[in-house]
């Protein structure tokens, strides 16, 4: 049987994070402003989601910060859930997810529209912004109370998936922070190597993040004989779901050498 791989819990930065947040959010709230009606109209890599619906799921990201910092504080003395544990999660609640897109966005058609839910959404994260990436405060989350830094962490991964969701909905490039797409790629990165714990492939993405992952020998010096390298975008498509491994490979996108080093049954993990 593999020895377990011992793998040190990743620190985000406060600060970082927080600035991160505060400007993924605020290009997301410029893009939804210079949408054309066709261009809500448009379909994204979401079934059955338009760029309408997208935006408007995006406004609700951003406003569960406030919304938990407004509920009462959980009774845990301390955190139950990591940023790993969401990360595997979450796909479990996208049906919920998407029911409540869905309601959210039919009601934002009759009102003022996408936009103003993501304007309403980034007044309300302002001025709770230093609250929000405070390491002592627990938040009552459904899989267990969770630090609030952590959970600002969880906000960066929605939005730049998300933000690169509208990129290709759109056809027009939406920039993503250079911390927030840093800070995806290593949480997403991370979720991979707890849902194939093991040390026979190294996974590569430069220049954010390495990763050990998938049971068998565990490689510990000289070149690896299982590597699979890809750049950022490709990685937060691959473990999002937003690209098959095989359309990955097939065009080039990602390179794996070795013959462990077919991650398609351990992909997306968002999922």
């Amino acid at each position: 049987m593999p020895s377990a791989v011992r793998r040190k819990t990743r620190a985000y930065d406060p600060n970082r994070v927080r600035n991160a947040l505060a400007a993924q959010a605020e290009t997301v709230r410029t893009a939804a402003h210079r949408c054309t009606p066709e261009q809500l109209a448009r379909p994204t890599a979401l079934p059955g989601w338009d760029v309408h619906h997208l935006l408007v799921h995006v406004a609700g990201q951003i406003d569960a910060v406030p919304r938990l910092l407004a509920e009462p504080a959980p009774t845990a003395a301390r955190a139950q859930t990591d940023l790993t544990t969401w990360a595997l999660r979450t796909g479990g609640y996208a049906e919920l997810l998407d029911a409540r897109t869905r309601e959210d966005a039919a009601r934002a058609a009759g009102e003022a529209g996408a936009a103003a839910a993501i304007d309403a959404a980034a007044e309300e994260l302002e001025p709770v912004l230093e609250m929000a990436v405070r390491e002592d405060v627990l938040l009552p989350h459904r899989f267990g109370a969770m630090r609030a830094l952590d959970f600002a962490v969880t906000r960066l991964v929605e939005l730049v998936v998300h933000t690169d969701d509208l990129t290709r909905a759109l056809g027009t490039a939406v920039s993503l922070d250079r911390y927030a797409l840093a800070t995806t790629v290593r949480v997403l990165a991370d979720a991979l190597a707890a849902k194939a714990p093991g040390g026979s492939v190294e996974v590569r993405v430069p220049p954010f993040a390495v990763v050990q992952c998938v049971e068998g020998p565990r490689h510990v010096r000289g070149t690896p004989p299982n590597v699979v390298e890809t750049d950022p975008l490709t990685w937060l498509r691959l473990a999002a779901g937003r690209l098959e491994w095989a359309d990955a490979l097939e065009t080039h996108a990602v390179t794996a050498s070795g013959p462990r080093a077919d991650l398609g049954s351990h992909l997306p993990v968002l999922s």
